[in-house]
């Protein structure tokens, strides 16, 4: 239910307030922009306006000769050992071409760095780049994925013979007879297109070199602290143990700060060069060409089908655009694709092809859902479809394809175990929450105002608590999936958590202060959560694919259990005691039937810290730390139900009404579920109605500013009915799933279903993203000439 409980005492399931809010509310967050170093230089870099271009030469007299710069760098100058690096390789055969930090021969997309200018400030470098002269020879530009998969495209890296990137492909041993055997199929295409993750805080950093040491320190507003300073010691040449990155605190990521960026590097090799630090700040025009962008998958389905609606069995072939170059994970994100390919439904047999490819446009990755996304908003269209095709109602359509309860633990077709699942529960809340029944009455009543008016489902489930690292390990991605947490509590016994997740709005400092207090026992307001600086933590993989609960929670839940019976330990000897004559009252070690006879965890931190009376094989202080390493993956789900009103007379479509019915296991912190759910909502409700990246033929971005990329405002938050069913994850002892993204993974599907069927009463049957106006307006034209 949506949060509206009186606050309460702070332990998990409480309603609490966030703990991190009031410094960013009363203005003392503190970004990367914030920070200013003695000394501190400032970088700009000069950018490719063309969309494919060979680099004669590169002139920097002139803005050398401007007073207060101090250096040009370029590919030939910047002191780096190789270019960025990929961290994806599914399958083993990914093409990875060289990405130089600094452009080396071509410029193969507009935004792409050529050189880098370190002045005095900020203002004075960007004037110095505008008068760095670049003479390019342009060459063809291919940004259409399907096109720059034809024959005579123009290659985008001339060492490949085509611009295919890898193709992913899985297919079951019975799909062709079964496609063969079914009475009736059913195609669809489908196009998600490419978006801009668009965080409110741009991409910003500080590179701090030492000559005389050689450490180097770089600030940076990252989601991956770690994985970028085993990037930059690798891509600066340095020892990893010189390397400290921080991250203060993050004005949102979306999956765009989950990277490892050329700028990065560039800050810290140009801090080597000038012997000082230096900081870039991208702005809003830089972050929409040069940070990564997200989706730009084409998919083609089919689905044979019974009279009944049951899908035997479902064909997937897809095209995705990776951009020019491969980014850390670009290759792992349509994998994520594969996996959900069948969605929430009983699917035995699929063949599933999806071929990357390489075009002249800004490299894509992770943005908020990675690839998942992609394979709920298609699947949720096709039962649209199939609905439509057969005459049945959409619920009953789902109704008979859905998982059954008694199915789980569940193996997907494509290799998947589902962990749990109440998959009819949440539809039928959400039908009832959201008065579906009785929709025709409602429909009616906005025809006579000029509009129509409809209803769409959208009914998913997402796998996320990424990874086990096995798992990973078979994904091709080079990384583990584990987390860290280290639990310390002081002699005062309050407790610092350290984690290796890496909050950006996320609310960890509260959700594991809540855990602190349900499972040690120290106060809420008397937990201290460590975050973001490497020097300061052991390894920590971050904070994407809604992990941060469901694997970093669970290393801080075992590292609790071990700070917890090393306590017991201690009062049975401090009490005199065996350790079995002990129960655990949630605050303190008592022996059973003798509450005098107790020792609370805070007399135990001293003790421990103190060290006069210690059994034997105990060491000094109550520490723990833990390295966990998930066995699964976790599988929220849920329904979602959306109305909306398209304008008879402009097009506009306007969201009326929202219910949203998630599962995500045990909840820790209703408030941060809701907030996370909201948002995720309006995420996908920009990608729906509003937001695309768009290319001219040539190269050149048509959205580079919120002029022409548009994002939700507040004005166009619709109204919203939340609600939560309980499904335990059987993969953790705290039985947690995970939420980051369900809002976005489940919201365009909804939206365009409830378009399609409000223009539906027009012969409509398909809608693409994003409905504007003028897009629907011209839709309802051809429908009606």
């Amino acid at each position: 239910m949506a949060t509206t409980e009186r606050l309460t005492s702070g332990g998990v399931g409480d309603a609490v307030l966030r703990k991190e809010d009031r410094k960013f509310v009363t203005g003392e967050g503190r970004y990367v922009d914030d920070l200013k170093l003695p000394g501190m230089l400032h970088a700009a870099f000069v950018r490719s306006s063309f969309g494919h271009a060979k680099i004669n030469s590169i002139d920097a007299s002139a803005a050398l000769a401007m007073p207060g710069v101090h250096a040009v760098l370029t590919n030939a100058t910047l002191p780096v050992e190789t270019g960025v690096l990929s961290a994806s390789n599914p399958g083993g055969d990914v093409r990875h071409p060289e990405q130089a930090i600094l452009a080396k021969e071509f410029a193969r997309y507009v935004g792409e760095p050529v050189a880098m200018v370190i002045a005095d400030n900020r203002y004075l470098a960007r004037d110095a780049a505008d008068a760095v002269q670049v003479d390019y020879d342009p060459v063809p530009v291919v940004v259409d994925a399907e096109k720059a998969l034809e024959p005579g495209a123009p290659l985008v890296h001339a060492e490949y013979d085509s611009n295919l990137v890898k193709t992913l492909a899985h297919v079951t041993d019975g799909f062709a007879d079964a496609l063969a055997k079914a009475p009736k199929k059913i195609s669809l295409r489908v196009v998600n297109q490419r978006v801009t993750p668009m965080p409110m805080e741009t991409r910003g950093c500080i590179g701090d070199w030492s000559n005389s040491t050689g450490e180097v320190t770089l600030y940076t507003s990252t989601q991956v602290a770690h994985f970028v300073r085993t990037f930059v010691s690798i891509v600066c040449g340095t020892s990893e143990a010189k390397v400290r990155v921080v991250t203060p605190d993050v004005g949102g990521g979306f999956g765009a700060k989950l990277n490892t960026y050329r700028e990065e590097f560039a800050v810290c090799a140009a801090s080597k060069v000038v012997g000082r630090p230096v900081k870039w700040i991208e702005d809003r025009t830089e972050n929409a060409v040069a940070t990564i962008h997200g989706r730009d998958q084409v998919q083609y389905y089919e689905a044979g089908v019974d009279e009944n609606g049951k899908i035997l069995a479902l064909k997937f072939d897809a095209v995705q655009n990776n951009g020019a170059y491969n980014q850390l994970l670009t290759p792992s994100i349509s994998h994520l694709t594969l996996f959900m390919v069948p969605g929430c439904y009983d699917i035995q047999d699929v063949s599933i092809t999806i071929r990357q490819v390489f075009t002249n446009t800004t490299p894509t990755d992770a943005s908020r859902g990675a690839g998942r996304p992609e394979a709920t908003h298609g699947i949720e269209r096709l039962m649209d479809a199939i609905a439509d095709d057969l005459g049945i109602d959409a619920a009953e359509v789902r109704r008979r394809n859905f998982i059954k309860a008694d199915q789980f633990p569940y193996t997907s077709a494509t290799g998947l175990a589902y962990d749990s699942g109440e998959y009819h529960e949440t539809l039928e809340v959400a039908l009832e929450l959201s008065e579906y029944a009785g929709f025709e009455a409602r429909r009616a009543e906005a025809a006579k105002r000029g509009k129509y008016r409809g209803i769409g489902l959208s009914t998913y489930v997402e796998v996320c608590g990424l990874a086990p690292s096995a798992v990973t390990a078979a994904l091709g991605i080079g990384a583990p999936g584990w987390e860290h947490s280290t639990v310390r509590l002081h002699p005062t016994g309050k407790a610092t958590v350290i984690t290796g997740t890496s909050p950006h709005g996320q609310g960890h400092a509260t959700s594991w202060s809540q855990i602190t207090q349900t499972e040690l026992g120290i106060p809420f307001d008397d937990v201290e959560v460590i975050h973001g600086d490497t020097a300061f933590q052991p390894y920590g993989l971050g904070t994407y694919g809604s992990r941060s609960l469901a694997v970093g929670g669970i290393a801080l839940y075992r590292s609790l259990g071990k700070v917890r019976e090393k306590a017991r330990e201690l009062a049975a000897h401090l009490l005199e005691c065996s350790i079995d004559d002990l129960e655990w009252t949630g605050t303190s070690w008592q022996v059973k039937g003798s509450p005098d006879r107790a020792k609370t965890i805070q007399e135990l931190a001293y003790a421990g810290w103190a060290s006069a009376s210690l059994p034997e094989g105990i060491e000094p202080v109550l520490e723990a730390t833990t390295f966990h390493d998930p066995p699964n993956f976790t599988f929220p789900f849920g329904t979602h139900v959306c109305e909306v009103e398209i304008d008879q007379a402009t097009g506009h479509v306007e969201v009326v009404n929202y219910t949203a019915v998630d599962d995500c296991g045990n909840v820790i912190t209703p408030m941060i579920v809701d907030g996370q759910v909201h948002g995720g909502i309006i995420q996908g409700l920009g990608q729906a109605l509003f937001e695309e990246t768009v290319y001219s033929e040539d190269g050149h971005m048509l959205t580079p500013t919120l002029v022409e990329y548009l994002v939700p405002s507040a004005a166009d938050v619709p109204p919203m009915t939340l609600h939560r069913t309980t499904t335990p994850s059987t993969s953790n002892p705290m039985g947690v799933k995970g939420i980051g993204e369900a809002g976005t993974i489940a919201a365009s599907s909804a939206i365009v279903n409830a378009a399609v069927d409000a223009l539906s009463v027009i012969g409509v049957r398909h809608l693409e993203m994003p409905m504007q106006p003028s897009r629907i307006w011209n839709v309802m034209q051809e429908a009606t000439s």
